[in-house]
């Protein structure tokens, strides 16, 4: 069963929502969640109506099963920091070094220490222990970067176990590749049923997959029902006009006359019918493309009054209802 749960996807797929829903799914009754943000924009205190979240865990929510969702948005200066600390006892030494820039300087000219000091947080928070053997937290969540970037983010500690042969740095950049490419682990893409994002799921799942990291399912999200049939929508299609004319007229909206109210709404009415019919032949194409990846495609429905608390929890109640992809029951 999966325990760490990457979430990436496309900007403006609703990612950042997507992982607090998930995070809410999976805190079933006695259990314990921990949602975690990687990119510094504290999109889990905004879905959730929250204060900035600090370098702490927090508990923030109860999952609508009566588990408990604690949150933590990583910095990489901090984690640094707690690094030098576990390794090499530097305690003050490691505050003088913040104090003086040199955590800064060295998080800056070095891109992938950053993707390392976080993912390393992350995966420690998967191995935790309590006292008596069992995890600290049930699942972890990471509502990580956007698709684009994900296999070079969850994938820099094999560079850096390369590069380090030998000492701390190479045993904890394999202890985090251990975590990240074991049955541990799923990396979940949030799409639409647009074209540009499915292809980059597409791309993203091939580029997960030839890096050997286990890919677990796509989040189809704000999928919006569709108001036809599939009879009404070959009718629609076919725009016929007279039928519509005759149905306005029938129904007493001013007679089919050139001129009248009916006549009016025929055409502004076909062009919104013809509109849905392309939009919802576009999103069969789409599903059809996600279907061919072979993994499972949950689908979240689109919130009309926006992602508040409410939302979330119906969110994670679809989401509970199809099941997670990677968890069993």
């Amino acid at each position: 069963m999966s325990r760490l749960h990457v979430v990436s996807g496309k900007g403006g797929t609703g990612k950042t929502t997507v992982a607090a829903a998930l995070a809410l799914a999976l805190a079933d009754e006695g259990r314990r969640t921990l949602l975690v943000e990687v990119e510094g924009r504290q999109g889990i205190a905004q879905v959730f109506e929250t204060d900035a979240l600090p370098y702490e865990e927090r508990k923030i929510a109860v999952g609508p099963g009566g588990g408990e969702v604690f949150a933590l948005a990583v910095d990489a200066e901090r984690a640094l920091l707690d690094y030098l600390q576990m390794f090499y006892k530097l305690g003050g030494a490691g505050r003088a070094l913040k104090k003086l820039g040199a955590i800064d300087f060295a998080t800056t000219i070095a891109p992938g220490l950053r993707d390392v000091l976080l993912t390393g947080k992350v995966c420690e928070a998967v191995r935790r222990k309590r006292k008596n053997g069992r995890p600290v937290y049930d699942h972890v969540i990471m509502d990580a970067p956007p698709t684009g970037r994900i296999t070079r983010f969850l994938n820099v500690n094999d560079e850096v176990a390369g590069l380090a042969r030998v000492g701390p740095i190479h045993n904890q950049a394999q202890a985090v590749m251990r975590v990240l490419k074991s049955p541990e682990t799923a990396v979940h893409l949030v799409t639409l049923l647009e074209e540009m994002p499915v292809q980059e799921t597409v791309d993203g799942v091939a580029e997960l997959r030839a890096a050997a990291l286990p890919v677990g399912g796509i989040f189809i999200n704000m999928v919006r029902p569709p108001l036809l049939g599939e009879e009404e929508l070959s009718r629609a299609a076919d725009g016929e006009r007279p039928a519509v004319a005759k149905a306005f007229s029938r129904a007493g909206l001013g007679g089919a006359r050139r001129g009248g109210l009916a006549e009016r709404l025929v055409d502004p009415l076909l062009e919104q019918a013809r509109e849905h019919v392309v939009r919802v032949r576009l999103e069969q194409e789409q599903r059809k493309e996600i279907a061919g990846l072979g993994l499972p495609a949950p689908e979240l429905e689109f919130l009309d009054e926006g992602a508040d608390i409410a939302g979330l929890y119906r969110l994670a109640k679809d989401i509970r209802k199809q099941g997670v992809p990677g968890v069993a029951g």
